[in-house]
């Protein structure tokens, strides 16, 4: 039980990590979050940046960080899981978006214009999504309650199996060749294995 916990609370941290990422443009706080030793080492191409070494962190965050984020979420790549998946290309930001259901289950609110995204099915969001998942498995464990636990990650399976592993490897794919800086090309990276090494262990 307590590995079981243990394992469930650095799945936590890392969903809520790689969802800060892609949900917004890079701030201070995020990078000294990155800086943490448990962290540190999934972002090896960030530490060994010139730029990141030498200048500060608002100059990084201003003249490179920003502009990549821009780059890789509005203007060149969409990170929106019916984008991928629907036959004519678009955004599905209406009731009819299949994630609506999954959420309405565990009365998680997208609230779209403080998250600053046109539907609930940006990756940023289903993302947060596994991470509150994660957080409910946790506090379970904590309360000996093997029943909710279990039933929780069912559903963090079957999340990503129904959306996550069905779009969102490639679109981190595409950001990893699409990436300017460091941070994003790492982010990506290891932000596609975590996802399909994570669902290598919900089902083993």
């Amino acid at each position: 039980m307590q590995n079981r916990l243990a394992d469930t609370q650095t799945r936590e941290l890392f969903y809520a990590l790689y969802s800060r990422i892609f949900m917004k443009e890079a701030d201070v706080a995020l990078l000294k979050t990155i800086e943490k030793k448990e962290i540190k080492e999934f972002f090896p191409n960030l530490f060994e940046w010139d730029e990141y070494r030498q200048k500060s962190k608002q100059e990084i965050i201003d003249n490179y960080l920003n502009v990549d984020f821009t780059d890789i979420s509005l203007l060149n790549l969409i990170p929106y899981e019916s984008f991928y998946l629907r036959e004519d290309g678009q955004i599905e930001s209406g009731g009819d978006n299949p994630v609506y259901r999954a959420y309405e289950e565990f009365d998680f609110i997208v609230e779209k214009d403080k998250a600053r995204v046109v539907s609930p099915d940006h990756i940023g969001v289903e993302l947060e999504f596994m991470y509150m998942l994660c957080h409910a498995e946790t506090k379970a464990l904590e309360n000996s309650d093997a029943v909710a636990a279990e039933e929780l990650r069912q559903r963090q399976k079957s999340f990503l199996e129904n959306h996550l592993m069905k779009w969102a490897p490639l679109y981190l794919i595409n950001v990893k060749n699409e990436a300017q800086t460091p941070l994003y090309y790492d982010a990506a990276m290891t932000g596609v294995e975590f996802i399909l090494s994570d669902y290598e262990y919900l089902n083993a």
